[in-house]
């Protein structure tokens, strides 16, 4: 329910940018340049997990972008879903860039627990998966959300805690549902969130599917991973 009302909500009430709060628009032309103005690249936390796959961002998470984040994840701001899917997708594109040969994008949103989803009313990755596969597909790139993966146990609030902290927190805690490993073949399966900080989701994320595929994940090949945003940082870190 409180789902379907943000939506008629979003319909009657009058609108503003998810970004800076500009009247009349639901993003601004400056809040849009900083979402998905610039071509995404490789980002880096520090320190680098082992098993994180390679990791691309469209925009460092600071400002407008994380407004809009925060606007989307927490505050209901469904509208955003577009737009950081279309940022998405820039992400997506560069982890895997078109002419390779690897088959259909398969999009595999990272979880979040049932309890924040309950507080939420939606889930924000698997939202703006589905706008970044329609982004792609009207670019001529086949693709698929797959949400495979689901909380196998509980986990704390990641609130607070360190880069190690994390890690432990999340080792072990997903799987891939019955039947979800047979899905993964035949195309390229990039890992896709939101936010990355410390990258120990996606590490966990990428954990569950070598162990629902096999090592190496010889059925559906290397997996990528793409995210909206990224501290700062990380990006500094891949251009040094």
């Amino acid at each position: 329910m409180r789902a379907w009302w943000r939506e008629i909500t979003g319909l009657v009430l009058p609108v503003a940018c998810g970004g800076c709060g500009s009247p009349r628009t639901p993003l601004c032309e400056d809040c849009g340049r900083a979402l998905y103005g610039t071509w995404p690249c490789r980002v880096r936390p520090a320190p680098e997990p082992v098993g994180l796959p390679a990791v691309h961002a469209a925009a460092p998470y600071e400002d407008a972008v994380r407004a809009v984040l925060l606007a989307h994840k927490e505050r209901g701001a469904l509208g955003m879903a577009a737009p950081l899917g279309r940022a998405l997708a820039g992400a997506v594109q560069a982890a895997v860039p078109s002419g390779t040969g690897v088959g259909p994008l398969l999009l595999v949103p990272v979880p979040s627990t049932r309890r924040a989803v309950g507080a939420r009313g939606h889930d924000a990755a698997r939202r703006i998966a589905l706008a970044a596969a329609g982004e792609l597909r009207r670019g001529d790139r086949p693709c698929r959300v797959l949400p495979v993966l689901r909380q196998r146990r509980a986990v704390a609030d990641q609130t607070g805690l360190g880069a190690r902290q994390r890690l432990a927190n999340l080792s072990g805690a997903l799987e891939v549902a019955v039947g979800g490993a047979r899905l993964l073949e035949g195309g390229r399966v990039v890992l896709v969130d939101d936010l990355m900080t410390t990258g120990a989701s996606l590490v966990e994320a990428a954990r569950a599917l070598r162990a629902a595929t096999g090592p190496g994940i010889p059925r559906c090949g290397r997996v990528s991973a793409a995210v909206v945003a990224a501290p700062p940082l990380s990006f500094e870190i891949n251009r040094n």
